[in-house]
């Protein structure tokens, strides 16, 4: 299988941007999951991220099944903690909390899932996770016990960056946090694209494909949408995002 390391490599050295769907386990039945990860492979949808603050319902690993056999998308876990492993998957973004100081989502949370995901043998992708202010208290604001980064202080963020590409990690992971009530800001992301090389993720907020695209012309090289996809699942809209770029 190709890593997710190579693919994303592919897509920059194209200058092509990435269009990634997150679904929450939480937000729908595994069967509902099934049919937008179809909507989204023939949308042009380039991966589908799953995971939940929660999981209230018992159906993580069903919905990650149920995606895989309806699209032959690559499906990679987006955990908020190391109960969120599963070898259904084809890999896990690694996420370490970068912004906060609360040492359970810096490395303790992956040292219980470090056995558990090399058992799994998914591609694993060590990833810097960002989260910044949007305007609202998230869930994973909430859910971390962390402050988030402040929007406007675009030196403090870039050497956040600066400091995981030099710990060796592989991507970026700019989040406003689910529903939040304002994306990423532009000025932030080109300060980030700036101070490092390596690939660099935005999600968070970008509830319209003005949004997305105006996050991709500055420089995130992969725009993750969720709840508007949860909101309106169609073809037309799912479209409507990936020709945004």
């Amino acid at each position: 299988m190709i890593s997710l390391n190579e693919r994303v490599g592919t897509a920059r050295a194209s200058q092509k941007k990435m269009l990634w769907a997150l679904l929450d386990p939480d937000k729908q039945k595994p069967e509902e999951a099934g049919a937008f990860a179809r909507v989204c492979e023939n949308e042009g949808v380039d991966l589908i991220l799953v995971g939940t603050s929660l999981m209230m319902e018992e159906r993580f690993h069903e919905t990650i099944r149920r995606v895989k056999e309806s699209a032959s998308l690559p499906v990679y876990i987006f955990p908020s903690s190391s109960q969120q492993v599963s070898r259904k998957a084809d890999g896990i973004l690694f996420l370490s909390l970068l912004s906060g100081r609360n040492p359970q989502f810096l490395i303790e949370e992956h040292v219980r899932a470090a056995p558990l995901i090399r058992k799994a043998g998914l591609d694993t992708v060590p990833t810097a996770y960002l989260l910044i202010d949007s305007g609202k208290i998230t869930a994973v604001h909430y859910m971390s016990h962390t402050l988030p980064l402040p929007r406007d202080k675009e030196d403090i963020i870039a050497a956040h960056a600066m400091a995981a590409e030099m710990l060796g990690m592989k991507m970026i992971y700019l989040e406003g946090g689910s529903g939040a009530a304002e994306a990423v800001p532009g000025a932030l992301i080109r300060a980030v694209r700036e101070s490092v090389e390596l690939p660099l993720i935005c999600g968070g907020g970008i509830d319209t494909p003005e949004k997305a695209g105006r996050a991709a012309r500055a420089g995130a090289d992969i725009i993750v949408v969720g709840s508007a996809f949860e909101k309106d699942g169609s073809p037309e809209h799912v479209r409507a995002f990936r020709d945004a770029f």
